[in-house]
């Protein structure tokens, strides 16, 4: 415990320069910002900055780029709550986010995302600073039908994450696996369901289903029904009551220990943290029931694993030299630039450098709190601005956002398509949360389980003989059991009721 206490205080004294210090405020303002615009997220941003890095010194660079990674986390889900235009971390604000925003509770939700990021960057802090080595280790001992069980876990999610009927949300789940495999397969090099256009050989963009039938779809949607979307009346509610604290910090704290441990492990990071967390809240929380209708959990929780596993991602790349998502990728080619090479000997050989970027992490974390829970007020001011002027706006936003990654229009021609099915899908009473989780996980199911396939030369009980996977398996046993138990108790219920009923007439 000394030695940590030593290490930190080694971070801190070279997190506190006056010139890191620079470094981590601009990649947290550059970060925030960027994850403000539809579309745009650190990737791309990361991009087109690593060549300005060449000329900073090691430890700026790298606490720059990472201020902007996770900087960015917590800007998107400012346009996520207020518009309901998400990036891909931050897909499940809009779900109690945005219905806070139309009860008139933005400010409230927008500072309740700052708090809970700030609680799940500590929290992530604290395991990144304390078991980094050891748990790098551990996402080693995953192989192909591990990780192929622990996105069957995921999809049991989806059971929590639509707060509609189980059945539309596993329809709108097996829509967006559906999705998932158009494009090339990656083993045979076939083009699937691309109907011969040459656009669809690469797939259906993240970015432009989710701006499509989140963003584009709720703009349709509030001009169809002629709503003005202006919840700002002057009067703005920031500090949440004892009573409301009392529900965000057990949420927060879940959020937090969740997106931890999901961050370390390749293919999860803050798209999967969010749903997991969302879960959690969904299944623990005692006002469970008021969650997808604007309860603070569901802002909170989301927020916390968001911020945490941004952090927490870092341990594979600095504990073992491997990144565990297209970010990582690009902040270790930073680290070869800088000749550094990441992996078990980089805490020996760079202590400085290692715990500076992780005392760096607090520190950032600190710019965020400060940098965004007085800008709010700001956030707010969108809503004075008649809508009539501020979708046009909006749609443009999401236009250059989709248009930037690939520079094609095809990627505009598609959003458009999606915004048009997410409003048929609004009309239809079905959630468009559970299409993004199959989006996000059946690819990667897909992998893993051929992987373990040619691994096992195609002996299924390689899913169950392992210890990893055969406990994940376990845990979809215990979960498809109870949900099977609740719904035999309220059909049970129902039957009795109507009884009841036909007794009395």
């Amino acid at each position: 415990m000394i030695e940590i206490f030593n290490n930190l205080a080694l971070g801190f004294d070279h997190a506190l320069t006056l010139e890191n210090l620079m470094y981590c405020a601009l990649g947290c303002t550059v970060g925030t910002l960027i994850g403000l615009l539809p579309g745009l997220g650190p990737l791309s941003t990361i991009s087109l900055l690593l060549p300005i890095t060449y000329s900073i010194p090691a430890s700026g660079a790298l606490i720059m780029l990472a201020g902007i990674y996770y900087g960015a986390q917590y800007g998107d889900s400012v346009s996520a709550i207020t518009m309901k235009i998400p990036h891909a971390s931050s897909i499940v604000a809009c779900i109690d986010g945005y219905a806070m925003n139309l009860k008139g509770k933005t400010g409230l939700a927008l500072f309740t995302a700052g708090m809970s990021s700030f609680i799940g960057g500590t929290v992530a802090i604290v395991v990144l600073s304390t078991m980094a080595p050891a748990l790098g280790e551990v996402g080693l001992l995953f192989g192909p039908a591990d990780y192929c069980a622990l996105m069957l876990l995921g999809f049991f999610c989806v059971s929590f994450v639509s707060s509609g009927s189980l059945l539309n949300g596993l329809a709108m789940a097996l829509i967006g696996i559906l999705l998932g495999v158009i494009g090339t397969d990656v083993n045979s090099g076939m083009m699937r369901y691309t109907m011969d256009l040459v656009f669809l050989q690469d797939g259906v963009g993240l970015i432009s289903i989710a701006l499509g039938c989140f963003g584009i779809a709720e703009i349709v949607k509030n001009l169809d029904a002629k709503n003005t979307l202006t919840p700002f009346n002057g009067k703005i509610k920031l500090i949440p009551t004892w009573a409301e604290f009392k529900r965000i910090i057990p949420s927060a704290l879940r959020g937090s220990l969740i997106g931890s441990v999901l961050g370390i492990l390749p293919g999860g990071g803050p798209t999967i943290a969010q749903f997991a967390a969302y879960a959690a809240d969904k299944r623990f929380s005692k006002h469970r029931d008021e969650i997808g209708t604007g309860a603070i959990e569901g802002v909170a929780g989301q927020a916390a694993a968001d911020e945490a596993a941004a952090r927490t991602s870092f341990i594979p790349l600095m504990a073992i030299g491997i990144p565990e998502n297209a970010v990582m990728a690009l902040m270790l080619a930073a680290f070869i630039v800088k000749g550094i090479q990441p992996g078990p000997n980089m805490i020996g050989t760079h202590p400085d450098l290692f715990w500076g970027l992780v005392a760096s992490m607090w520190v950032g974390n600190c710019f965020l709190l400060i940098l965004n829970v007085p800008l709010v007020r700001y956030w707010l001011s969108v809503f004075k601005i008649p809508y009539t002027v501020l979708f046009p706006c909006i749609l443009f936003f999401c236009c250059i956002g989709t248009f930037s990654i690939n520079n094609s229009l095809d990627d505009i021609f598609i959003t458009s398509v999606f915004g048009f099915i997410g409003y048929l899908f609004l009309r239809l009473g079905m959630e468009a949360a559970p299409l993004m989780l199959g989006f996000i996980l059946g690819p990667m199911l897909e992998e893993n389980f051929r992987r373990a396939m040619l691994l096992s030369r195609g002996d299924f009980s390689a899913f169950v003989t392992r210890p990893i996977s055969g406990t994940l398996f376990a845990v979809i046993g215990a979960i498809v059991a109870w949900q099977l138990f609740v719904f035999m108790r309220k059909g049970r219920k129902k039957d009795a009721a109507l009884q009841v009923q036909t007794q009395n007439d």
